[in-house]
C-alpha cells in the first residue's frame, strides 16, 4: 500500500471492511493463479486427473466471486465511501469479474487437456503452450502483486508484457495453422492446441485489464484502450 494512501476513518469496522475486500481478492487472485498453473501442467504432461481438479475447483472461483460482489454491494450501501475508498470499490468490483473470466478460460485448459490426452501422440504444440503459460502465469503473478502494493510500475509492466504475449500468440498460431495444412491428420490435435493457447491470451488480457484498474485505483485515470506509450504518457502528465 506504499503508493495509495487509503483514508483513515473514525469507524475502525470502515478500515476493515476495505482490508477484507483487498485480501479476500487477492484469495481469490491465489486460487486463480494456481488454475491456471494446474491447466498448462496437464497439458505438459498429459495429466488427465490433474486437469480434472482444475475443473471440480472452477466452483470455487465462481464462489468467491459472489461473495466479493455482495461483500461490495454492503460497503457501498452501508459505508458510501468518496474519493479512494470508493476508487479500492469499483476497483476490487472489475478486478473479480477478470479473475473470474481468468477461472473461464482456465477450465478450458484443462477440457483442452483431457481432449489432447485422449488423441494420438502428435507432439507439435506443446512447447508453444509451455512457453505462453509461463509467461501468463508471470504476469498474472505481476498483476496481483501490483494490485496488493498500488504499485503502477508493476502496472505498467503488464500491459507491456502482455503485447509481447499477444505477438507471440499470432506467432505460434500461424505456425499451427501451416503445420496443420501440412498434415490434415494433426487437425483435431492443432484446434485443440490452438483454442488452448487462446485461453491463454485471453487470460494474459484479463491480466493487463487488471494492471489498467490499478493505475485507476492509484491515479484516478481511465487508461482503458489505451497503448503503452499513450498510458505513459498520461502518468507522466499526472507528474
Amino acid at each position: 500500500m506504499d503508493n495509495l494512501h487509503i483514508d483513515q476513518h473514525i469507524s475502525q469496522q470502515f478500515n476493515d471492511d476495505l482490508e477484507k475486500l483487498r485480501t479476500s481478492l487477492l484469495e481469490m487472485g491465489g486460487l486463480v493463479e494456481r488454475q491456471i498453473t494446474d491447466a498448462v501442467k496437464a497439458i505438459e504432461n498429459a495429466d488427465a486427473s490433474l486437469a480434472e481438479e482444475v475443473m471440480e475447483r472452477e466452483d470455487r472461483v465462481d464462489k468467491y466471486e459472489v461473495k466479493l460482489d455482495k461483500s461490495c454491494v454492503l460497503v457501498l450501501a452501508r459505508r458510501q465511501p468518496a474519493a479512494s475508498d470508493l476508487r479500492l470499490v469499483m476497483t476490487v468490483i472489475k478486478v473479480i469479474r477478470d479473475l473470474e473470466r481468468m477461472g473461464d478460460e482456465a477450465n478450458k485448459i484443462a477440457k483442452m487437456a483431457i481432449a489432447l490426452n485422449d488423441q494420438d501422440n502428435i507432439q507439435r504444440g506443446y512447447h508453444e503452450v509451455r512457453h505462453i503459460g509461463a509467461n501468463v502465469v508471470s504476469i498474472v503473478n505481476v498483476a496481483l502483486d501490483a494490485f496488493a502494493r498500488f504499485d503502477v510500475q508493476a502496472a505498467m509492466k503488464v500491459v507491456r508484457e502482455d503485447k509481447n504475449i499477444d505477438r507471440e500468440y499470432t506467432s505460434s498460431i500461424r505456425e499451427m495453422i501451416t503445420f496443420m495444412m501440412e498434415d490434415p491428420r494433426s487437425i483435431t490435435h492443432v484446434m485443440n492446441i490452438m483454442w488452448a493457447l487462446r485461453a491463454l491470451e485471453r487470460i494474459g488480457d484479463h491480466a493487463r485489464n487488471i494492471a489498467e484498474h490499478v493505475i485507476y485505483l492509484v491515479h484516478g485515470t481511465d487508461v482503458r484502450h489505451n497503448t503503452a506509450k499513450e498510458i505513459e504518457k498520461k502518468l507522466a502528465d499526472k507528474m
